[in-house]
């Protein structure tokens, strides 16, 4: 693909040259021949003036050495003067001028009337290079005779042939320059994004979340990957957290299986070591669901990186095309035959072009942005003011990789002045987690279901209504379903800590209540009620 934008935008940029040269060279010929026809204008008036007097006394040797300094116009090759003999009413020859490459030309009797009165005072022989031309020598309306000359047009022609070679040379120049410089520009802003998507890829496959991405030239990549190396940083923090606490587990479970061969007889004692054991293992637990809620941004770093590539990629393609149009105006000025038109057009083919490449990378800055939001939020618990609805659309963004694979409609209902001073953290982790459950939980494959997000004031507290139409939870399962490890999908990738967290998020966090209401074939409804700042609520509600 890279090499076929290449080469597209090549051929536009030759296609444009050539059309260029090729006007170029057909308007110098036009404004050269029309010169030459001026030239052998004036040299006609100046012959027939001369012929006046001439004619009438019929000197004929004088004629002939005012003809003889034509010699020094190379381009004219004959001339003939014809006296017309009133008495007989008939054209004679009288005198002529031959160059000496040419030699003598016929007489042309028959044919100087008819060229006198062509409307066109040179005519260019068909199959020739040379231009005839005949004028009627008259004083005082009286007829004296006519003048036939006949012109070469071979320099002309050479000089034409000489320019087209020249602008083919100067053509082909510029095209390998405009060559060069679009490989240079693909590789400057396709490069970075290239070892980001390589390092994303090579995580993915290897699981391996010690790679680092390079500095990158470009600012916006450069965030990009400052932001991917954070997320790495955040990543590999946790799985070490997480291996400490799995070793000790396992050191704790041999210890506790020790323990209970050797204290069997002291039952008593026993039981207290139990729920000693007990007690670490929850608090254990409490760590695993720490990690489980950042390693859920692990999973979006892919798809963010497609999406930021989509912006960036049409950037790149609207500067090289600007570069394209930069490099012809450029050789067109140089030449000197940059018109108004062509700069108009190049002003405003530089407008959209420029247009083009700040909306895509503000949206690959926006993308950013929300990216690195969403990502703070997630493992910051601090209580801050925020946008509920800015907040969500966040959560949606950081999503949309997912999204984008099923065919499901999100309804949003949240006043967009709605401004809350609670904790984004935990909000925007409760949400993921319903979506996430919604996408895993509630819908066969291909179905396309809906999942509905209303949120709501009542005095200080923030009402959140999240429901979905999918398959619904059965009631075994629902009675249970804030309890660890609670999962329908076992053995194929559910861990079953995905609505415990939200549980703790929304009792512990938020000091709020949760209410799960569903059946079979009914969907899920889910209902969270948290506190929230007085001061800002009343803010809203003026």
């Amino acid at each position: 693909m890279k090499s076929a934008l290449i080469w597209l935008v090549m051929l536009i940029c030759s296609l444009t040259l050539a059309l260029a040269l090729i006007l170029a060279n057909f308007f110098d010929f036009s404004r050269q021949y029309k010169q030459v026809q001026q030239q052998l204008s004036a040299i006609m008036d100046i012959i027939a003036i001369n012929a006046e007097s001439t004619l009438k006394t019929n000197n004929r040797f004088r004629e002939e050495q005012r003809l003889s300094a034509l010699s020094a116009i190379p381009i004219i090759k004959n001339v003939h003067l014809y006296q017309y003999i009133e008495q007989t009413n008939e054209l004679v020859f009288f005198v002529s001028y031959n160059s000496k490459d040419t030699g003598p030309w016929p007489q042309q009797i028959e044919r100087i009337v008819t060229l006198s009165q062509n409307t066109e005072p040179f005519k260019h022989q068909s199959g020739q290079d040379t231009l005839e031309f005949s004028r009627a020598v008259r004083v005082d309306g009286e007829l004296l005779g006519y003048i036939y000359l006949r012109a070469s047009l071979a320099e002309l022609q050479q000089s034409q042939r000489t320019q087209a070679l020249l602008n083919l040379l100067i053509a082909i120049l510029a095209l390998a320059v405009s060559y060069l410089l679009v490989l240079q520009l693909q590789r400057r802003f396709t490069g970075p994004i290239n070892v980001l998507l390589e390092l994303v890829h090579r995580v993915a496959r290897e699981k391996d979340y010690c790679v680092r991405a390079p500095a990158a030239p470009l600012h916006e990549l450069n965030l990009l990957s400052r932001a991917f190396n954070t997320m790495m940083d955040r990543i590999e923090s946790q799985l070490r957290k997480r291996e400490i606490a799995e070793q000790e587990i396992k050191q704790l479970n041999q210890s506790l299986e020790q323990k209970i061969i050797e204290r069997t007889e002291a039952l008593r004692e026993s039981n207290q070591e139990l729920l000693n054991t007990l007690a670490t293992l929850h608090q254990y637990q409490n760590q695993i669901v720490e990690t489980e809620k950042m390693a859920s941004l692990g999973q979006m770093v892919a798809g963010i990186a497609h999406e930021v590539n989509t912006p960036i990629g049409l950037g790149v393609t609207a500067s090289t095309l600007l570069q394209d149009k930069v490099s012809e105006i450029e050789s067109a000025f140089e030449q000197k035959t940059l018109t108004s038109s062509q700069l108009a057009r190049f002003l405003n083919d530089s407008k959209e072009n420029l247009g083009i490449i700040y909306r895509n990378l503000e949206r690959a800055a926006g993308l950013i942005s929300s990216f690195k939001q969403v990502a703070v939020d997630q493992s910051n618990e601090n209580q801050r003011q925020f946008n509920m609805l800015q907040l969500i659309n966040e959560v949606l963004l950081s999503l949309r990789p997912n999204l984008k694979k099923t065919q499901h409609h999100l309804q949003i209902d949240c006043p967009a002045d709605l401004t809350l001073n609670s904790k984004p953290g935990p909000i925007n982790q409760i949400l993921i987690n319903l979506i996430m459950n919604s996408l895993l939980h509630a819908f066969d494959e291909g179905q396309q279901g809906t999942i509905v997000i209303k949120v709501e004031m009542k005095q200080n507290r923030c009402l959140l209504h999240y429901s979905d139409n999918g398959k619904g939870v059965p009631e075994q399962i629902r009675k249970k379903i804030f309890d660890p490890f609670v999962t329908t999908r076992r053995g194929e990738g559910g861990s079953g800590l995905g609505m415990h967290l939200v549980y703790n998020l929304v009792s512990q966090a938020l000091n709020g209540k949760i209410k799960l209401e569903s059946s079979l074939g009914a969907g899920i409804q889910i209902d969270i009620d948290f506190p929230v700042n007085s001061n800002v609520n009343d803010k809203v509600n003026l």
